[in-house]
């Protein structure tokens, strides 16, 4: 599957939901949604995992192809300063459950159709 994230984009807004992460608001749909989000994206198009220790803990990432994508930014008021250290998928995993990541990643095939 190609990268497009611009396409990746469009669908993540999609299939995020409070199934994905407890702190889903329609106002607010990237809240909470960082582990999820990363570990897809990981999974999906490879990459690394990056994270960035904030007040309410660890954010995460990816960069793919030397670029860093965070396509849960916009949960945030204030821009980051981004760290960009080395994260585990074991990191990511403490804060998303197996059956959140299951039904993202089964709710963004569903939107994204460069990925079935």
């Amino acid at each position: 599957m190609s990268f497009d994230p611009d396409d990746v984009r469009r669908a993540l807004r999609k299939a995020w939901s409070p199934s994905t992460a407890s702190q889903w608001t329609a106002s607010n749909p990237a809240a909470g949604q960082c582990n999820v989000t990363s570990l897809l994206i990981h999974d999906m198009f490879g990459g690394e995992l990056l994270k960035t220790p904030l007040p309410a803990g660890d954010h995460f990432y990816n960069r793919i192809e030397g670029k860093r994508y965070d396509f849960t930014a916009s949960q945030f008021d204030a821009s980051i300063d981004y760290l960009d250290l080395p994260a585990s998928r074991a990191d990511a995993e403490r804060g998303a459950t197996a059956p959140q990541l299951a039904e993202f990643k089964s709710a963004f095939r569903l939107h994204c159709p460069k990925s079935r």
